[in-house]
């Protein structure tokens, strides 16, 4: 019998813990055939998660804004996450936890409130959403105006979702143009969000991030909190195309890789084709805050 690696990763199912492998939901379940799950990411870093009170409450917030229930109350879902880490053994780590409408009560049902609500967790080796060479040269973002971020009132982008169409359809269009990743509009053509990252500009020292049709993102959100302790302005507001193309830098941020400097959006350079002065200090103290104990949380291996 061929030894489990768990060190490719672990999950909790139904009350088992099983190698990431062997995980699985069921052909009907709607979380798979409609898209309708909520889910959270928290990354552990050097055997400590990072903010995790944080992504447990946005969590429980996009269970209540999906009408979905799970029998979980936070405090076990905090002790599934430790469990799945520490059988996994892995110091550096993405974490997922999620939660699925189910399968209907009755086959073919078609009524969302007669499914089995469930939660579901796993963890693999961390997952940088922009691989470290990028990062160190900084990210080249395609934006294509043909394609516009699903509309807030369609589906909501503060519950984090399995909702990609809009994603995937822009990611195949920067990917076949030569470029890493993303970033959509929205139908006034203001900036949104990427795949898995918010986005922020700096213009004469001052800071502006989207205010809407974005995910609230926990990262997103202690950059805010550095800049303020910095004494740097953060205005969350609407931020047009033609703005950002003006700024001195831009950055993203995301629980895959923290801080992040762009460098160029479609054939526009900034900061001269290298990470930002700005981007760079408040990027420093992104990492250094893993270090401080009201900020992170040991595993329990």
């Amino acid at each position: 019998m061929n030894e489990i690696n768990w060190e490719a990763g672990a999950a909790w199912m139904k009350g088992e813990l099983i190698p990431v492998s062997q995980a699985s939901v069921p052909v009907t379940d709607w979380g798979l055939t409609h898209s309708d799950i909520t889910y959270d990411v928290v990354h552990v870093w050097d055997g400590k998660f990072f903010r995790l009170d944080d992504y447990l409450l946005r969590f429980e917030n996009s269970l209540r804004k999906c009408r979905l229930s799970v029998e979980q109350s936070r405090q076990d879902m905090r002790h599934i996450l430790h469990q799945i880490v520490a059988r996994s053994g892995l110091r550096y780590a993405y974490v997922s936890f999620v939660a699925s409408r189910g399968q209907p009560l009755v086959a073919g049902c078609r009524d969302p409130r007669e499914c089995a609500n469930h939660f579901y967790a796993w963890c693999v080796p961390f997952v940088w959403v922009f691989t470290e060479d990028v990062i160190e040269r900084g990210v080249r973002l395609h934006v294509d105006e043909q394609v516009r971020r699903i509309e807030q009132h369609a589906v909501d982008p503060t519950a984090k979702n399995y909702h990609w169409g809009d994603f995937t359809r822009a990611l195949f269009a920067a990917k076949d143009a030569g470029f890493d990743n993303t970033l959509l509009l929205d139908e006034r053509g203001n900036l949104t969000e990427g795949p898995g990252f918010n986005i922020f500009i700096i213009q004469d020292g001052i800071v502006y991030t989207p205010r809407s049709g974005v995910l609230e993102g926990i990262t997103r959100q202690v950059a805010m909190e550095i800049c303020a302790a910095n004494g740097v302005t953060v205005q969350v507001t609407d931020v047009s195309l033609d703005q950002a193309l003006q700024a001195d830098e831009l950055f993203a941020t995301t629980t895959g890789g923290g801080i992040i400097p762009v460098t160029r959006i479609n054939n526009h350079v900034f900061s001269n084709d290298a990470p930002g002065e700005i981007t760079s200090r408040l990027r420093d103290s992104y990492w250094q805050l893993h270090n401080d104990p009201a900020m992170s949380e040991a595993v329990c291996y």
